[in-house]
């Protein structure tokens, strides 16, 4: 007959709440605690209700019971521009057999995640749909099916948000387990969630589609970037001889990393400089700028050198295929969006050894709340991030 009583708890997380028990229905439903004791915006947190309760809801009149399952998430109604985005409270995921529910300390901001929601790039939406390709979070439940993963596992993944999968930007998110993988011990979590996308690419563009081997010369358009400087970064792990191209701030950054050679992009003897400085020609040329000047970059390759792309969506470069056939050279494309789980795990394999040797750190993050979402994606869009990595963090809350 109604609720008999109100019992306090602490969540995992760390949230305070309030149990409505004793109801009818003999559920369990939540009503946040600071709702009971002040104004404001509470958290909430979940016990096991996945419905509201009417019964347990009269007994606090103008006080709102909320579904069990309830979370906060930046997410998507529609595809358009970054005001599309929303933040606010949507239902939590549920893992299946195979699934890992993770609780998301952070994920970042990345062009992909904008093209998604823009439309730019054709995927499979659910609507609602959650924005955001990485996370770094902590397991809070394993599928029936799942080994390898136990409650409290610090863990990683850069591959949801595409292919019908719901993204990271909210407080949970499910992640297949074959798509998850642990953190190493140690490690900074908001530091590794910067970097699991663009060094997942560079491990991709490297040695999957790049083939890579000891001793090739490769050049490295947009060096100072994200996934530029990971280029760098492994490449030179790999024994190859690397040159780099970047804006002239960025030159010292460049040949920290380990670029033998670095010139600037702007300058109107590149291509010369270059020739130059590899006249046996470019094994790999990877562009990560968008730039995707084809007529020079083929021109300057070696025998049987490669280029690849991965930027510059809106380019429509012209091709000389004379001089791509004639000396069996080769352009390809690719994106991660499109990598195999085997592919991945490859890659995050590599990665996590990078990251417990220290030789793999963003050069440098700013961190906003999950609620930022939209403006965040906006100030991408606007080019304002250059060189920075926008980290969204389900702990911090807007200010001002």
């Amino acid at each position: 007959m109604g609720v008999a009583a109100v019992r306090v708890f602490r969540s995992g997380r760390g949230c305070r709440g309030a149990v409505l028990t004793g109801c009818r229905s003999g559920c369990a439903s939540t009503v946040p605690l600071r709702a009971l004791e002040s104004p404001g915006r509470p958290k909430r947190a979940r016990v096991g209700c996945p419905a509201l309760c009417p019964s347990a809801a009269a007994p606090f009149p103008g006080v709102p019971v909320k579904p069990c399952d309830a979370m906060r998430a930046a997410y998507i109604e529609e595809l358009g521009p970054a005001d599309v985005i929303r933040y606010g409270e949507i239902a939590a995921p549920r893992p299946g057999p195979t699934d890992v529910l993770v609780d998301v300390l952070a994920t970042p901001v990345n062009p992909v995640d904008t093209f998604v929601r823009s439309g730019l790039f054709p995927t499979q939406v659910p609507l609602p749909f959650v924005v955001g390709r990485d996370l770094v979070g902590t397991v809070a439940e394993v599928g029936t099916g799942v080994t390898g993963f136990r409650a409290g596992d610090r863990v990683w993944c850069n591959s949801l948000g595409h292919g019908g999968r719901q993204g990271a930007a909210a407080e949970q998110a499910v992640v297949a387990v074959d798509r998850l993988y642990h953190l190493p011990e140690g490690v900074d979590p908001y530091a590794a969630v910067a970097v699991v996308h663009p060094a997942a690419t560079a491990y991709l563009a490297l040695f999957v589609h790049g083939r890579l081997h000891v001793g090739e010369t490769v050049l490295v358009a947009g060096a100072g970037g994200n996934v530029g400087s990971a280029l760098v970064t492994m490449a030179v792990r790999a024994g190859a001889r690397v040159l780099a191209t970047a804006g002239a701030r960025d030159a010292r950054y460049c040949a920290e990393l380990g670029a033998a050679e670095v010139f600037d992009y702007r300058d109107p003897e590149l291509t010369a400089k270059i020739r130059a400085t590899a006249p046996a020609g470019l094994d790999l040329y990877l562009d990560t700028a968008g730039v995707n000047d084809l007529e020079t970059a083929v021109e300057l390759l070696a025998l049987r050198g490669r280029v690849v792309l991965l930027a510059g969506i809106r380019t429509r470069p012209v091709l000389p295929a004379g001089a791509l056939y004639a000396h069996d050279r080769s352009v390809v494309g690719f994106v991660i969006s499109h990598a195999t789980p085997d592919e991945l795990a490859a890659a995050a394999a590599y990665v996590n050894d990078l990251f417990a040797r220290g030789a793999l750190r963003p050069r440098s993050t700013e961190a906003f709340p999950l609620s930022a979402a939209a403006d965040v994606h906006a100030r991408m869009e606007r080019g304002e991030l250059r060189g920075r990595r926008a980290v969204l963090r389900t702990d911090l809350t807007a200010t001002g």
